[in-house]
């Protein structure tokens, strides 16, 4: 059994939380800690109750939700470099390391207090910030890199959409398609591998699209670093979002793909 570190006790601005949408799982939480049920009793008829579901994880309702949201963080130049999580923010802004910030205030940590003055620790975290120091984007040391395939980011680069049929399935029901086979020299690379239900996928076998009459819909790309770092996002926010696509090249499929999924 795989024991998970300790959680620092960090106080919820819950008046800065009601602009997120939806509600956020926090899987660290897989049993429930006394201190998290006396923090329930305290906030009982004030804030909200938070739930349990049937994994014994914290599901905390929408206006309260912060901490699983992924932070943007950029260069000084503002190029993207990657997501990071509460703690790597809280840790970049104790190393002095945060240039500026830019974006919605996500949430407040709250540490202890200062013993001389009485003041206690507070740092705000925005949806973007950009840091100092070595930047680590391979993206902007080789004009050919190319970022890792993985279904994730291939799934999400086609919208979730079978590329053959055109309909839209769960990740569950998808699956990786290489559209010149393997067994015809086809590789695994960006641009012969589309989203493909497992019923088109079945039906064209170890062929090609011209061999098995099937006609793709959309034309495979290679990501650029800028577009991986979107595909890699979790719950991606409007001013992240908008950010991001700054950053596309301008004849980007993601443009238009974008425009229509958001529409």
């Amino acid at each position: 059994m795989v024991t998970k570190p300790r959680q620092p006790n960090i106080v919820f601005n819950f008046e800065r939380l009601a602009a997120l949408n939806y509600c956020t799982v926090l899987p660290y939480l897989t049993r429930r800690p006394p201190r998290v049920e006396r923090t329930m009793s305290k906030l009982e008829g004030k804030v909200a109750i938070f739930e349990w579901d049937e994994e014994r994880t914290l599901v905390v309702p929408a206006s309260q939700r912060a901490l699983s949201q992924q932070v943007l963080r950029t260069d000084v130049a503002g190029m993207p470099l990657e997501w990071i999580d509460y703690r790597e923010a809280a840790r970049l802004y104790h190393m002095e390391q945060v240039a500026y910030s830019a974006g919605s205030l996500l949430y407040r940590l709250f540490g202890g207090t200062n013993a001389r003055s009485g003041q206690r620790t507070c740092v705000a975290v925005n949806s973007i910030i950009a840091t100092i120091g070595h930047s680590h984007n391979p993206g902007n040391l080789r004009g050919d890199y190319t970022p890792p395939l993985n279904n994730q980011t291939l799934f999400r680069r086609d919208g979730q959409i079978c590329m053959y049929c055109g309909m839209r399935f769960a990740v569950s029901q998808l699956s990786r398609d290489h559209i010149r086979p393997f067994s015809q020299g086809g590789g695994d690379t960006w641009t012969n591998v589309v989203a493909a239900c497992r019923r088109c996928n079945n039906a064209k076998a170890s062929r090609t699209p011209e061999q098995a009459k099937m006609q793709l819909i959309a034309v495979p790309f290679t990501p650029t670093y800028a577009e991986y770092i979107y595909l890699k996002g979790r719950r991606v926010l409007a001013d992240q979002m908008e950010y991001l696509r700054a950053h596309f090249p301008r004849t980007s499929p993601l443009h238009a793909r974008l425009q229509r999924w958001h529409a």
